[in-house]
């Protein structure tokens, strides 16, 4: 007789999961709470659906905090494996000049979520609409918001994070799991903007404006890339990336600071000899021999006094490590992910829950973090296809 697998949920990773498990050893159902399975999946897929990164797999890995956790998952299923699997079910992909990964332009999401979707019905797993997870009977069967108890061998929980709740993706489960005894973490915000209290002047002629070519440092960690000036603060692919460092601070001193290096292509001592040796004024210097934009230079005045501008040793230091103070991140909901949830210790090498034997936890729900860039959805697949092949091989 074949073993029931339950699998509530109906992201990225649940999709994943149920394609590759193995329906002649199985009977598997997902639940989904919604109408529709992948909601934030297609959410995820407006403005470019980046599926996930092309960077060598070593590198891949040193993404993830902390980066020991999903390593076995993405060795199993690299970037490399996702992008063949996806040709394989009629889903080309190419690699942008940011090397991100796409689907072939004129693949829209919808119709990447419409090839998944087909792997699964070929796969004969069964999806139950409108069945939300509420919790645990007397006898451990699972219980669903239509008076459904549901018993079953294995259970897999791909409930996600708690960002954008408008797809279902809430983290209400979080108090079930805890009355349950499953070590968690309250959720934080994660690739998402961060406050900053600008000078009304500054924000005023400077709104949505773009630093590019910079980097950002906090603590030990420096990322390259752009962030975007807003009316909140400050958003974008180089601040992202520093969320553990920045939510670390923010949990501990209530605020944090990010250095900003205005001209990383150039050292601090040509800077300054530039600065030095310059016959005009020193915002033309800025503009002219420096090639500062007019959003940098504003910026370097927006936070300095005017004798720290026009001291050049200061000025200098300052176009190199140029420091913000961060007061908040964005609210959980405005995140386009979250961390906390499950906490790690809570689960083995294959993500089963230490005190609770046959239960899974996969996906956003557990407390790792990565930066945007096509590596969400890289360790979502990842993660679901490396329990199908561990659940595949189970006796």
């Amino acid at each position: 007789m074949k073993k029931k697998i339950s699998i509530i949920g109906g992201g990225a990773a649940a999709l994943s999961l149920a394609a590759f498990l193995d329906s002649t050893q199985f009977d598997i159902t997902i639940y989904e709470q919604n109408k529709s399975l992948g909601r934030k999946f297609l959410v995820a897929g407006k403005g470019g659906f980046n599926l996930t990164h092309s960077e060598p797999i070593d590198n891949f890995i040193q993404r993830y905090t902390p980066d020991d956790f999903l390593k076995n998952a993405l060795l199993y299923f690299d970037n490399e494996q996702l992008r063949k699997w996806l040709e394989n079910i009629g889903i080309p992909t190419f690699i942008g000049s940011s090397k991100r990964v796409y689907p072939v332009k004129g693949i829209k999401p919808i119709q990447v979520l419409a090839a998944i979707k087909a792997v699964l019905e070929k796969n004969n797993i069964t999806i139950k609409y409108e069945h939300q997870w509420i919790g645990w009977g007397d006898n451990g069967e699972l219980i669903f918001n239509k008076q459904a108890n549901i018993k079953t061998d294995y259970t897999i929980f791909a409930l996600g994070g708690a960002s954008w709740k408008v797809t279902g993706s809430d983290g209400n489960w979080l108090t079930v799991f805890n009355e349950k005894g499953i070590p968690i973490r309250p959720f934080q915000a994660a690739n998402c903007a961060y406050q900053i209290k600008w000078p009304s002047y500054f924000i005023e002629n400077n709104e949505g404006k773009p630093l590019k070519n910079i980097t950002i440092s906090c603590k030990d960690k420096t990322q390259k890339g752009e962030a975007v000036i807003t009316q909140f603060g400050l958003e974008g692919n180089a601040i992202y990336a520093l969320s553990p460092q920045i939510q670390t601070q923010l949990n501990t001193s209530k605020e944090a600071t990010v250095y900003l290096d205005l001209k990383p292509s150039l050292t601090k001592a040509i800077i300054l000899q530039r600065l030095q040796n310059s016959k005009v004024k020193i915002t033309d210097t800025l503009r002219k021999t420096l090639n500062l934009s007019s959003l940098q230079i504003n910026l370097l005045k927006s936070q300095l006094n005017k004798t720290e501008f026009l001291d050049l040793k200061s000025l200098t230091t300052n176009i190199k490590q140029l420091s913000l103070k961060i007061i908040a991140a964005a609210p959980l909901d405005e995140a386009i992910s979250t961390t906390g949830g499950v906490d790690l210790g809570a689960v083995n090498i294959h993500y089963e829950l230490k005190n609770l034997k046959k239960h899974y936890c996969i996906g956003e729900m557990l407390d790792w973090n990565v930066p945007t860039g096509g590596y969400l959805l890289q360790a979502c697949f990842s993660m679901g296809a490396y329990l199908a092949h561990y659940l595949n091989h189970q006796k």
